[in-house]
């Protein structure tokens, strides 16, 4: 079967100013909700546990948790 590209999601390097491509796509699912988030409407993440985020409430009660 093939897959188009818009099918296929991305890996990404999470640091603490931006994201760095390490396999092309073109979403990424949110590490809370599996929500797909197309790579240009990704603006949550955190770069210590490499995980990004749909929303700024989903980011920030992630972040409160303890680890």
């Amino acid at each position: 079967m093939l897959m188009s590209s818009a099918d296929r999601p991305a890996t990404l390097s999470y640091g603490p100013n931006g994201f760095r491509v390490l396999t092309p796509g073109h979403y990424v699912l949110c590490a809370v909700t599996l929500e797909k988030i197309p790579l240009e409407a990704l603006r949550y993440w955190s770069a210590d546990r490499q995980e990004p985020y749909a929303t700024a409430e989903i980011a920030t009660k992630r972040l409160l948790e303890k680890v």
